[in-house]
């Protein structure tokens, strides 16, 4: 698993966390944006009335409503990046990466408007009635590029499980075992055949499920959230400045957060807002593609809400919840995972100032700090370390209280051997007090409302129905670019290896996860902004041809 997680992150540097991407994908909505004029600003009071039914008509084709494609569409974004992926992006990068996650939101609304509209233009009935559209048909048919639209349709199937199904699978068990003391494997389990028993159904049963799910879950998770807001009330201001004054500094270290330079902040919180909005990413055209419409261009405007209702709300609700009740600086319990450790050579002091300035260099990713990995053995009595010349990091932080244990949670007496920072027994647990990230950390923050520590169950329950309508919504998104790669006989294979893909994420390293994740988008994200770029004068024509119809009426 560490060779995994070194090959992924190593490829993501080149990928998603290099410097290159946020600017890519945040240009090709800002073009889109001023060449159609704002759309986002402009259409939004007509998409409002479109889905809530008002140019319906039962006998346009397609499977389902406005309504229902909007609600599928949305149950695969409203999910862990809501809940796990803003605790990660202010984790990373502090208040200011809540920042970049808005301006991802705000050109992604166009960027999607433009996607769904092209992809939706495309779309194909499949032998067995039911419509098959995506950025794969507007490749193949439109651009007659297959080796494009077969990049894309594989791309998607990797990125249904890195996006859709693993890190939703592990962030629901992650919250289940805090709140509940379940046993991950058998949440994971559980929820898996749950999950078998809703995507058999296929498209129809999708729509119902997730039409119900999706309005159901935002107002447990709103109410939840505006609790623990209320509570800190005197922190809001303070934490709006700091998201807004960050923005183009960066954040400083402030409690056990060490700081984020800004374009560490930069790039996490538009990396974060890709993830959670999947603006730009090509998968909600999928879901649109079955809306009832003869106008491409109407269902284009519904989508645009999405970025809006997923991020600006919701995704900002989650950052205040986080940022004013300040446990994103604050140390906890909790065990270590091996991927957020990392020993380092020489006893740094926390609060030294040079020591201080040398890690922040390290942590993001600056060169000349001096810092080096640790290499060497560690001599533990009764759990505790007693030989010294290292400094331990935890999830980016000093670690206190350090406790080496056993798996059966012995505490160990013995030597440890560390290689390059990361300790060589692969039976020895450690925990102590660090800084946490994803659902752990919102699920904390929601303890520090007015409900107390009954604030956790309402993340747990929230997660649950967040995370799971998600990977509902992505086993459509695979088995119909799995239907375009290898046709219909494709799909139940392909949804027994995402079940059993579900259950495995259960109890998986969250990092690992997490860098998968960030991959997966990317290697899906990249295809789509090159064709719709490519369809740029396509797509301003088809918006003003709905509008002389609309105009018409």
């Amino acid at each position: 698993m560490e060779g995994l997680l070194n090959f992924l992150t190593t490829l993501d540097g080149f990928l998603g966390s290099a410097a290159w991407f946020p600017y890519v994908l945040l240009g090709v909505g800002l073009f889109f944006t001023i060449y159609l004029k704002f759309p986002q600003i402009r259409y939004f009071k007509h998409a409002c009335k479109v889905v809530t039914g008002k140019y319906d008509d039962s006998n346009d084709p397609g499977d389902t409503t406005h309504f229902r494609a909007l609600t599928t569409a949305l149950s695969g974004t409203v999910g862990m990046g809501n809940i796990g992926g803003v605790a990660f992006a202010i984790y990373l990068g502090g208040p200011a990466a809540l920042f970049w996650m808005w301006v991802t939101a705000f050109l992604g609304m166009t960027t999607k408007f433009v996607e769904v509209t092209l992809s939706h233009k495309y779309r194909v009935k499949t032998a067995d009635g039911t419509m098959a559209g995506g950025p794969m048909y507007y490749m193949d048919r439109r651009l007659n590029m297959k080796w494009l639209a077969v990049a894309f349709a594989v791309a998607t199937v990797i990125s249904s499980f890195g996006t859709g199904n693993l890190p939703q699978s592990n962030g629901i068990a992650q919250s289940i075992e805090a709140s509940f003391g379940i046993e991950p494997i058998i949440v994971g389990s559980v929820l898996g055949i749950l999950l078998a028993m809703v995507i058999l159904g296929g498209i129809q049963r999708i729509a119902a499920v997730t039409s119900k799910i999706v309005p159901f879950m935002a107002v447990i998770y709103i109410v939840g959230a505006l609790a623990v807001i209320f509570a800190n009330v005197e922190n809001i201001g303070p934490a709006f400045m700091a998201v807004i004054g960050d923005a183009f500094t960066g954040s400083a270290a402030a409690g056990g957060f060490l700081g984020a330079s800004l374009a560490y902040a930069f790039n996490r919180g538009v990396n974060r807002g890709l993830f959670s909005n999947e603006a730009g990413q090509g998968s909600a055209p999928i879901a649109h593609a079955a809306a009832k419409t003869k106008e491409p261009a109407s269902e284009g405007m519904v989508s645009l809400l999405e970025p809006f209702i997923d991020t600006i709300i919701i995704c900002t609700i989650t950052g205040l919840v986080i940022l004013s009740s300040g446990v994103w600086q604050e140390k906890h319990e909790n065990e270590f995972q091996r991927a957020d450790t990392t020993f380092l050579a020489s006893e740094y002091v926390e609060g030294k100032e040079e020591d201080m300035e040398k890690l922040y260099q390290y942590l993001n990713g600056k060169e000349g700090h001096g810092v080096e990995l640790y290499s060497g053995q560690i001599t533990v009595v009764n759990g505790a370390a007693v030989s010294g010349g290292f400094t331990l990091l935890n999830a980016r932080s000093f670690a206190e209280d350090v406790r080496y244990s056993l798996t059966d949670e012995d505490l160990y007496t013995g030597t440890l051997r560390i290689e390059n920072g990361k300790p060589v027994k692969d039976d020895i647990v450690i925990s102590g007090k660090s800084l946490i990230h994803s659902a752990a950390l919102t699920t904390v923050a929601f303890s520090r409302g007015f409900f107390g520590d009954f604030g956790q169950y309402i993340v747990s329950v929230g997660l649950l129905l967040f995370a799971f309508s998600t990977a509902i919504a992505w086993s459509y998104y695979g088995d119909r670019a799995m239907t375009y790669l290898f046709g219909p006989k494709s799909v139940m294979p392909y949804r027994v290896v995402y079940v059993a893909g579900f259950v495995w994420a259960s109890f998986s390293d969250t990092t690992l996860v997490w860098v998968l994740s960030a991959v997966a988008i990317v290697v899906m994200t990249l295809p789509n902004l090159f064709g719709i770029v490519m369809l740029h004068k396509e797509m301003k024509s088809t918006a003003n041809e709905y509008w002389d119809k609309v105009n018409d009426k």
